[in-house]
């Protein structure tokens, strides 16, 4: 094992006392290609150039010396630091800790960062990344080779943010740019770089937030509104979740939407952050804003342009990113990006079998009668879901006279995919 391993936090600056007394004592020095350039590296020092971090680590337990691990920004966020203090290389590191990329490149932008989202672009999870930059106003993407901001632009298609785009923080060839993201793709950028997503509601409240990233906190309380919160702006109509779901009055809800039905959609769901969640039949836009309140990206379709117009106010009066399809199912959904879980609120087996192609983990739906909920559960149960269905009931009272005021009743179904789950 190595005697000593000390962690180099660069960021272009002229390194530390500390970091360069560790690095004039080191016999091996792991780093990238402009690491290991450094004038201060010694030339006798055993060069390691970072590529795979399993890799060095292994590499680095098994040197008998002092080794230096030179890393961009501050190793101890999304670093090597998490590698190396891994149990299986049994590495005891000490830090010598720099100014991250994120805080570097929001700086660059000079932006307010506390109420920033940040996530990791490998190939591996870049979808995940886009589902949280479609849902969040200001996102700082830390990005890899295939899957960098060209990457990023293609996969929000439809979404409108504006990228700023920091290439090589810290070196002689630092470049800050600001493009749309559709124009992502009609450049090359160069290695490493930050890209910081803006777009939508501002974040934090006036004055700063009280916790870093998304607040928690924000809007009214309860993971379902009444459905009194959603009664209001524009009527949809006979549409709304009718003929891609449920329909309902003008200025109320349908009764795929009701408040008790969409809390037991919700649970079994389960959206959060990095998830894209379909609301098929979205009418006015009650689940979708719920959705995406729990943190998750939400595309919200439906036929009716009425109940399209009313789901984009549901979505600004709680202060969420939608993205509003309009079109009738099954047909609209071919080209939209793929789902994590989905709500079919209506549209009847054929629109269930179209989105069960899709092979999305969880889908939620609901069926006015038992033979109508058995169509659906064998279908699903030939696309390989493992189906449940529950027959729910709500009574609504006027607690003044505890007379009952208005009731309903549906089946609920749910299939979750077991080779996909959770």
């Amino acid at each position: 094992m190595a005697d000593r391993v000390t962690v180099i936090g660069w960021d272009g600056s002229p390194l530390t006392a500390a970091a360069r007394g560790a690095l004039g004592a080191a016999t091996l020095v792991a780093g990238a290609a402009h690491h290991l350039a450094l004038p201060e590296v010694p030339p006798a020092a055993e060069r390691v150039r970072l590529g795979s971090l399993p890799l060095a680590a292994r590499r680095i337990a098994a040197h008998r010396g002092t080794a230096v691990v030179l890393a961009d920004g501050d190793p101890g966020f999304f670093g090597v630091v998490r590698t190396l203090r891994a149990p299986e290389y049994g590495l005891e590191v000490e830090v010598v800790p720099a100014v991250s990329s994120v805080a570097t490149a929001f700086a660059r932008a000079g932006m307010p960062w506390d109420d920033a989202q940040v996530v990791v672009a490998h190939p591996r999870t870049l979808r995940r990344a886009v589902n949280v930059c479609r849902a969040h106003p200001k996102v700082a993407v830390l990005t890899a080779p295939g899957a960098g901001p060209a990457e990023l632009g293609l996969l929000l298609e439809g979404v409108h943010r504006t990228f700023v785009i920091c290439e090589e923080l810290g070196t002689e060839r630092e470049q800050v740019s600001v493009v749309t993201s559709d124009k992502a793709a009609d450049h090359t950028w160069r290695d490493p770089n930050v890209v910081i997503v803006i777009g939508g509601p501002a974040g934090a409240a006036e004055g700063g937030g009280w916790i870093a990233g998304r607040d928690p906190g924000t809007g009214p309380r309860g993971w379902v509104q009444p459905d009194a919160s959603y009664a209001v702006g524009t009527a949809h109509g006979p549409g709304g979740d009718r003929g891609n779901g449920p329909g309902g009055a003008a200025g109320g809800l349908g009764e795929g939407e009701k408040e008790l039905l969409r809390a037991a959609q919700l649970a079994r769901l389960g959206p959060r952050t990095g998830d894209l969640v379909w609301d098929i039949g979205c009418g006015a836009g009650a689940f979708a804003a719920e959705a995406a309140r729990a943190g998750a990206a939400v595309i919200a379709v439906d036929h009716d342009p009425a109940a399209c117009t009313r789901t984009e106010g549901t979505a600004r009066r709680f202060g969420v990113q939608l993205q509003v399809v309009c079109g009738s199912a099954p047909h609209v959904l071919e080209n939209l990006p793929e789902p994590d879980v989905v709500r079919v609120g209506g549209g009847g087996p054929a629109v269930v079998s179209a989105v069960a192609d899709r092979r999305p983990r969880r889908i939620v739906t609901h069926a006015a009668t038992r033979d109508a909920a058995e169509r659906v559960g064998r279908d699903l149960t030939e696309h390989g879901y493992q189906v449940q269905c529950a027959l729910i009931q709500s009574v609504e009272l006027d607690t003044r006279a505890w007379t009952e005021t208005e009731r309903n009743v549906a089946f609920l179904l749910s299939g979750v995919l077991p080779d996909r789950a959770p």
